[in-house]
């Protein structure tokens, strides 16, 4: 055994004996998804009042439909929650276009005022145990289903620590489904050079978590950030922890 591989046995003996750490990012390695979830309830708001729609929002809403999933299937999902079917539309449709397409793009029109208004600041203890991994040579990806990825790890001022980064943009140029699928996890993976069974999932959505499981994952940690833990066990974590410095031990 490296003396590497004997330092992470030391300071993050859950994760030791795999081969790569693949991490979610909203919610996981940044608080973006307080700032999702404030974009969609805003926006939601706002529409179900001018449609008439009922019930009205909730935030058990985000995690029933929204939290996890590629922006316009969480559109989809909630709408149809509420017996409303609309056209998909296109990715190119104007915000105010009542199409799947065009609630998703307004949706993000709000996300991104936010995020530059506010800034973005990883978790510290997602970032140390980010950064005791990569010293310890274990590689590490994000996976995220946003299209927003790449500028929130940006505004994080982290995109350099993540040499593959498979999200929502990926995701759409490659066809591949939304979580709970375990498509992008396990085209993460691939490019990682790595193997599913040997390697960890990093989740905080319930369908992230299913998505893990189904791609075979030796590991699936769930980070509960108010998900629970009975809903992410429920999913298919192995471990559930608040926050991801609980996997790291002072060894001093």
């Amino acid at each position: 055994m490296t003396d590497t591989r004997n330092a992470l046995r030391r300071s993050a003996p859950q994760l030791a004996d795999y081969d790569a750490v693949l991490f979610d990012l909203d919610g996981v390695l940044t608080p973006t998804a307080e700032t999702h979830m404030l974009a969609w309830q805003t926006m939601f708001e706002e529409l179900f009042e001018a449609w008439s729609i009922a019930p009205a929002y909730t935030q058990q809403d985000y995690f029933d439909h929204l939290d996890g999933k590629k922006r316009y299937d969480g559109v989809a999902s909630l709408l149809r929650s509420r017996d409303v079917e609309v056209p998909w539309g296109t990715p190119s449709d104007d915000p105010s276009a009542d199409t799947v397409c065009g609630i998703g793009n307004r949706k993000n029109g709000v996300f991104l005022r936010v995020l530059g208004g506010q800034g973005i600041a990883p978790y510290p203890g997602s970032l140390a145990l980010v950064r005791l991994l990569m010293s310890c040579g274990v590689p590490v990806s994000v996976v995220s289903s946003s299209k927003n990825a790449r500028p929130v790890l940006a505004a994080a001022g982290i995109e350099d620590l993540f040499p593959v980064i498979v999200d929502g943009v990926v995701a759409e140029e490659r066809h591949l489904p939304s979580k709970p699928a375990p498509d992008v996890f396990l085209v993460a993976a691939k490019e990682m050079g790595v193997e599913p069974a040997r390697s960890v999932v990093v989740e905080d959505a319930t369908s992230g978590v299913a998505s893990g499981a189904a791609g075979g994952f030796g590991l699936v940690i769930g980070v509960d950030r108010g998900a629970g833990s009975s809903a992410l066990r429920d999913a298919g974590a192995h471990l559930v922890v608040k926050d991801l410095a609980d996997l790291m031990e002072d060894d001093r």
